[in-house]
């Protein structure tokens, strides 16, 4: 169960990071009015938030761990709204990034 709850946690706030920051991008490209610009920012918001959620109580470890969810989530968000699709190395990469984040959040510790 807390398996579960932490990769929705690393999910959920890669969602807000990842939506809230491109909100923030458009507005400040003026392709966006203030209102969504202003809820890129409580996205933001939220995403600072939920990470303390982690079962886990080292920051750095889900800081680190979540870069690696990050990358894969940037590289999937950027298939599906800009229609860039991941390559090859794209793909290789980010497999190795989910194996870091298993290891760095989930392999067995004393």
């Amino acid at each position: 169960m807390l398996l579960f709850k932490s990769i929705l946690l690393f999910l959920a706030a890669g969602g807000c990071e990842i939506g809230g920051g491109y909100l923030i991008w458009h507005w400040l490209k003026g392709r966006y009015p203030l209102p969504i610009g202003l809820l890129g920012a409580a996205l933001l918001v939220v995403y600072g938030v939920l990470p303390t959620f982690q079962p886990t109580p080292q920051f750095g470890r889900v800081y680190a761990a979540y870069g690696g969810v990050f990358i894969v989530m940037s590289l999937l968000w950027d298939w599906k709204f800009d229609g860039k699709v991941p390559d090859k190395p794209d793909a290789w990469g980010a497999l190795v990034c989910l194996i870091g984040v298993a290891v760095i959040m989930y392999w067995p510790r004393k």
